[in-house]
Formats: structure tokens, C-alpha cells, sequence
């Protein structure tokens, strides 16, 4: 493939509903245009985008791939996006590379959530779009229905460029409204040629037409002024009006097609060409770390170098590709090239284009264009690479938050290191992946943005790296705290011969107040009673005792404790007796003073379309949720905020978006501890007593089995109490 100019490149996102026919659509352009000498099917598992495993066991795409193909005198870099909603982060880095969109429709489903969930990241990103209809060869495939529903929740900016040509229940052309001219496919392919147009659709070609018009005159008063006074506009000012419009997002054509059958994507490459930008008119935020002023920068290959990363594809043979985008200047194989995220410095030994798996080795990339970078590890996504001395940092993707959480742990304990190491590769790859240790419930944690693509994640290890892990609920973080003061003595008394040890407290327990402290340690200690030297060792008893309750042995918050008496022995009395003593006195104090459990909870935001208000906030009481209001947003959209106990958010957003149709998008935030009722302590006391009682019983089975001596039985000893 030869190296194309700024102007001669365009960036084209594919977006939509999954199995919409985003990825036949892209196969057959690269059929097209000469790329493959047949088509590949998603069901076969031969397409060039679903290239991984995991995508042709599941035949949908979960990575996005790049695709770049050559049309006449441009080069078009096609980038297939997921259409399932837990893989949006791949959407969204892929939105911050392109300059424009196509939003995949299918005749038969018509409009989709995705139809809607990708018309808002067009909007945040400010790309300009079009639509394109495929699966029009469907004898149930509805045009006009699905004009008329963009008309209606999209406004009169939707303008229909072509009408289907139907002949025998056969979709077999296209009238072009802009020149009013029909349109036959050659043979069954996406080649064209002129024709009649056939007289039964002029009622519905005239309906069209008029939209096509208005949405035109809708651009500017004048045009506007012409329309109301019934002028013609003519070709010459029709085309131009939508391209200028086209690329400032305020007409968005619509196509038709059939990608099965390759209909159609001449069509929609030509108007790739004519209306969308060429990255000469995209703009790309960054920053001056020297200044911290913010620059917007449009591409432009006379410039010094600079580029951003915006993606990474890690391959457990071939190795790491940092995929990029050349912002200004030009990059040539050889060059040194400067991480101004890191300060790091390293050589592009070589340039790639990425075509689905295949690598196609380049000179250089121009401003503007999309390659790869091949095993360079200090570079990540979000980094700005640019020329030595560079201050000027690129704004990186805009990934969602992940919010769905599962513990997880390795089948074989053998095998924890090249889970922990594969990972962390595939968190440098997905950007919505996030690990935590969570060392207080000894349990390791991966959050997502859904289920589906936790799943996915655990199948992939076991077939790009041999070993498995196992998902499951993870353990709610549940402290315990006490409701009344009381007072308790604690005596710690022990003789073996020698010298003995004594220590001897009177402690007083009650609430501090503060939820957020585990324990306030005070001393009131009059006449001596206990030596001074002996306070820490008391604090320390405190200390260690307040990490596990006596209701579900849960860490104990907001105890203040105070030494108020005690005694001691000038001989056998020690810092250990003390300690103890305190141990003892905690024990029997906390017992007798109201204990209680606490739960989590969190601050939720959940935003859903109006009408699904309701559904929303019964499904939050049914969680012991408290609904504390409700805003309005943008879209005919509600954003509801309650208070929900933690616990009760477990697969959460599997289930709001079964109510919400996957229009439903949910944040949370951890606001406090409160009091769990009692039905819920009872099941979390019952829980800890059969987990304790399990921990025995495997206890006293290696006993006989193994002998007291073991040093199998020790070590699993030492394993329970660690645990506890």
C-alpha cells in the first residue's frame, strides 16, 4: 500500500446495534476493493475483522480492528467497532482516532439502543455521520419506517440521499435524490449503472426528496427565505450545501444497501469521499505541560512530528502494537521518537498498517493517517510520541468507567503468576479492565463493564495463555461497631514456673462517633494503678483486636476505648500481660455493649429515558434503595440518585439493562456505613459461623489424616488463622 497525503486520508468509524452488519458491511468494501478475492461470513469465522478466537467462537466483534482500504485516489481506514454494550471502551478509542462515522442500520431490526447509543458518542466526539441501511435484499426490510423514526428522534437534520429501487421483492437499485437519477446494480454486485426511475415510487421519492430539500434549507436563513418562497434549488447548490453541512454534523445523509450481497459500497465510499472531512479539517485537543495551556491542533504533515497512541493490541506471540495516529509531521521507520507522557525515548525500527491480523510493512505515515508501532513497551495507550524536547500532550480516550465487579481466582495455585501476568496485558489492552487486591476479604478483584465481558476475559486466558481462573461473587467489605458504653475488666494471669505474667485492666467501651476511625484509645489512669510504660501495650491489644469482631469477625470501626483502672505486679507484670489483658478485656466488652453489623453503601446515579422512571425506582426498593431525586438531562432522559446498600449491586448492570433495553447507564460512588437490618445480620452471622465451622472440620480431617505434626496440617494452620 502506498503512503497517501493529509488530504487524500479519511478516518471512518463503524458504529451500531450488534449484528447489525457492521462487520459484513466492511467485508465486503474489503472485497470490493480487492483486498480478499471472496467474502468472508461472521458465522464462518473468515471475516477480516473477527479475526480472534474468542470473536469467531462467539461470532461478534469484541476488538475493534482497523481496516484500511484504497478507493480511487484515497485511502479510507475503516475502524469495526463492537456493537454489544459491555465493549464500548473499544468504540470510544476508536471514536477518538476517526474523523467521521458510519452508523450501521439494519433493514430488518431498524433502529436500535446501539442506533441511539451510537449517535451520542458521534455527538460528544462532534464526528460527522451517516447512516447506512443495509440488509435491504430482507423481503421484511422497511426504508421508509426507519426514515421516518430517524425523522422523528433525530430531527429534520436526517436527510435521505437514496431510495431502494424494489423489483420482484428484490432490491435491485437506487434512486439518488440529490440528482434525482435511478440507479440499477450490475449482476448482482456493487457496481452501477443509470436507469428509469420506476414510476410507483414517485409518491414516496417526492416525500424524499422534499426532506432531502429541507434539511438543506434548514442549513441557513437564506436558503431557508428560498425554500418558504417555493424556489428550486438547483444541483451545483444542493451538493455543496451538503458537504459543507455533512462536515459541520448538520445534515446526516442517509444510505441504502446490502452487505451480504456487496450492494452498495461503491456508493458508500464515493460519498465517503466527497462529503466526510479528510483529517485536515479534524481538531485534537491536547495540552502544554510547559504552560498548561490548552491547544487544539489540526493535522498538517509540514509540521514537526507528534502523534497519539490510541490503542493497544497485545498478541501472546507476536507481541505488543501500539496503534497510532499521526497528528502532524511525518514518521518514518528508523525514526527516534520521544514519550512526552513519560519522558522516555526509543526508535520506530518499523511502521506498520494493521489490516485485522495481517501487518503490512510501511515507509512512513503522514499526518493523519493510522499505523502501528510494534514492540515498543514503554508506550501505552493515552501517550503522545513526538519529536525530542516536545511539551505538547494529546488528549487520550475518553474510556468508561467499569463498574461491574467479580472476585476471581486461579483453578491451579500453580498458575497465579501467569494469570497475574496475562492480566496485566490485557488491562494495558482494554482501558474499561481494572484489577484490585482487596487484602481486608483476601480476595483479588477485576471490574468491567459487564458481565459478558468478564467472560470473555477468563475464556481468552485459558486459550491465549493455558491457565483458568474461576469468577465468582465477591465478599462485601462489612464492618462492625458497638451502640453502648460499657465497662469490663480483663485479667491476664499466668504462672508456668519462673518468672509468671500479670496484667490486670478495667477498660470502658462505647461508640467514638466517627465511622471512619477504627478505634479512639484514651488512658484516665489515677495514683498509678498501671504503670505508664504499659499504655502502648494496652493501645496495642486495642489495636490488634479491633481487625475482627466477635458478631462475624468483620474489622471493628468507631470504638473508643478508654484505660481507666487496672493493676499490676512489680515482678511478673510485662508489656505481652498488658497486651493480653486488653485482648481479654475487648472480648468481653464488645459482647456486652450492643455490637451491631454495618454494610457499605453506596451513592448511585442512574440515567434512563423518562418513561422508565418508574421501572427504575421500583427495581431500587426492591434493593433497600433510598431514591433521594431525580434531574432532568439531555435526550429525554431522567437521572435518578439514591442511596443503595452495596451488597444489593451485584449484577446491577445486567439488570438495568434487561429494564432499560440497554438504554440505561449507572455510576456509583462509596458515601458511608450504615446499620444493616437485622434479617440481613442474621444471614451474614449465619454465613461466618458455617465458614468457620467448615475451617474446623477441614481442620480436624487433616488431623487424622495427616497426623499433628505435619507440616501439610501446619501450614494449612497457619493458612485458616491468617484468614480469620
Amino acid at each position: 500500500m502506498k503512503v497517501y497525503e493529509t488530504g487524500n486520508i479519511r478516518n471512518i468509524v463503524v458504529m451500531g446495534h450488534g449484528g447489525c452488519g457492521k462487520t459484513t458491511l466492511v467485508e465486503a468494501i474489503a472485497y470490493q476493493t480487492g483486498i480478499t478475492a471472496r467474502m468472508g461470513k461472521v458465522t464462518d469465522g473468515n471475516t477480516i475483522s473477527d479475526y480472534d478466537k474468542e470473536e469467531q467462537k462467539r461470532q461478534f466483534s469484541i476488538s475493534t480492528s482497523v481496516v484500511p482500504v484504497e478507493f480511487e485516489d484515497i485511502k479510507i481506514n475503516f475502524l469495526d467497532t463492537p456493537g454489544y454494550f459491555d465493549f464500548v471502551g473499544e468504540v470510544e478509542e476508536a471514536c477518538h482516532a476517526a474523523g467521521a462515522a458510519v452508523i450501521v442500520i439494519n433493514g430488518k431490526s431498524g433502529v436500535e439502543v446501539g442506533t441511539l447509543k451510537a449517535w451520542e458518542l458521534c455527538e460528544k466526539y462532534k464526528l460527522p455521520r451517516l447512516f447506512f441501511v443495509t440488509g435491504m435484499d430482507d423481503d421484511q426490510a422497511s426504508y421508509r419506517k426507519i426514515v421516518l423514526e430517524l425523522n422523528d428522534r433525530f430531527g429534520r437534520k436526517v436527510a435521505p440521499f437514496h431510495v431502494p429501487i424494489r423489483e420482484n421483492e428484490k432490491f435491485v437499485g437506487f434512486v439518488n435524490v440529490v440528482k434525482m437519477k435511478g440507479r440499477r446494480f450490475i449482476n448482482d454486485t456493487s457496481e452501477y449503472e443509470e436507469c428509469d426511475i420506476p414510476d410507483y415510487m414517485d409518491k414516496h421519492l417526492n416525500i424524499s426528496r422534499d426532506a432531502l430539500v429541507e434539511a438543506v434549507a434548514d442549513t441557513s436563513e437564506e436558503l431557508m427565505e428560498r425554500y418558504f418562497a417555493g424556489e428550486e434549488f438547483t444541483y451545483e447548490e444542493v451538493s455543496t450545501a451538503l458537504r459543507t453541512h455533512v462536515m459541520d454534523c448538520q445534515i446526516v445523509p442517509v444510505l441504502v444497501g446490502s452487505g451480504v450481497h456487496n450492494q452498495g459500497t461503491s456508493m458508500l465510499m464515493n460519498v465517503i469521499k466527497k462529503y466526510f472531512p479528510s483529517p485536515e479539517y479534524t481538531v485534537n485537543h491536547g495540552k502544554e505541560t510547559s504552560t498548561g495551556e490548552l491547544v487544539m491542533v489540526k493535522c498538517d504533515q509540514n509540521k514537526h512530528l507528534s502523534a497519539k497512541v490510541f490503542k493497544t493490541v497485545v498478541d501472546p506471540f507476536i507481541g505488543k502494537y501500539s496503534l497510532i495516529k499521526v497528528v502532524t509531521g511525518t514518521l518514518k521507520a528508523g525514526d527516534g521518537i520521544y514519550n512526552v507522557n513519560k519522558g522516555t525515548e526509543d526508535r520506530a525500527s518499523k511502521l506498520y498498517l494493521l489490516r485485522g491480523k495481517e501487518t503490512i510493512e510501511v515507509p512512513e505515515l503522514r499526518a493523519g493517517d493510522i499505523g502501528a508501532l510494534a514492540k515498543i513497551e514503554k508506550i501505552s495507550t493515552g501517550d503522545t510520541i513526538s519529536t525530542k524536547g516536545a511539551t505538547l500532550v494529546y488528549d487520550g480516550p475518553q474510556v468508561s468507567k467499569p463498574y461491574t465487579c467479580k472476585a476471581y481466582r486461579a483453578k491451579n495455585k500453580s498458575d497465579e503468576d501467569k494469570i497475574n501476568g496475562a492480566l496485566a496485558r490485557m488491562v494495558e489492552e482494554d482501558q474499561t479492565l481494572r484489577l484490585e487486591n482487596d487484602v481486608e476479604n483476601h480476595q483479588t478483584l477485576i471490574y468491567g463493564i459487564g458481565d459478558q465481558q468478564l467472560d470473555v476475559v477468563a475464556s481468552r486466558i485459558l486459550n491465549r495463555y493455558k491457565v483458568e481462573i474461576e469468577l465468582y461473587r465477591p465478599k462485601v467489605a462489612y464492618r462492625e461497631t458497638l451502640r453502648k458504653k460499657v465497662q469490663v475488666q480483663g485479667k491476664y494471669k499466668k504462672q508456668t514456673g519462673g518468672s509468671g505474667q500479670y496484667g490486670d485492666v478495667h477498660m470502658v467501651f462505647e461508640p467514638s462517633g466517627d465511622l471512619d476511625t477504627p478505634y479512639v484509645f484514651e488512658e484516665k489512669v489515677v495514683g498509678g494503678a498501671v504503670p505508664k510504660n504499659y499504655f502502648p501495650a494496652v493501645e496495642k491489644g486495642i489495636q490488634e483486636s479491633v481487625l475482627k469482631g466477635t458478631l462475624a469477625g468483620y474489622p471493628v470501626v468507631g470504638l473508643k476505648a478508654t484505660l481507666v483502672d487496672g493493676s499490676y505486679h512489680p515482678v511478673d507484670s510485662s508489656e505481652l500481660a498488658f497486651k493480653m489483658a486488653a485482648i481479654l478485656a475487648y472480648k468481653k466488652g464488645f459482647a456486652e455493649a450492643n455490637p451491631t453489623i454495618l454494610e457499605p453503601i453506596v451513592s448511585v446515579s442512574i440515567t434512563v429515558p423518562d418513561e422508565l422512571v418508574g421501572d427504575v425506582m421500583g427495581d431500587l426498593n426492591k434493593r433497600r434503595g433510598r431514591v433521594l431525586g431525580m434531574d432532568h438531562v439531555a435526550g429525554g432522559k431522567q437521572m435518578v440518585t439514591a442511596d443503595v446498600p452495596m451488597a444489593e449491586m451485584y449484577g446491577y448492570s445486567t439488570d438495568l439493562r434487561a429494564m432499560s433495553g440497554g438504554m440505561g447507564e449507572f455510576s456509583y460512588e462509596f458515601a458511608r456505613y450504615e446499620q444493616a437490618p437485622q434479617d440481613v445480620q442474621k444471614k451474614i452471622i449465619e454465613a461466618a459461623e458455617k465458614k468457620s465451622s467448615n475451617q474446623q472440620s477441614n481442620i480436624k480431617s487433616f488431623e487424622r489424616k495427616r497426623g499433628l505434626t505435619s507440616p501439610l496440617f501446619l501450614w494449612y494452620c497457619k493458612k485458616v488463622k491468617k484468614m480469620q
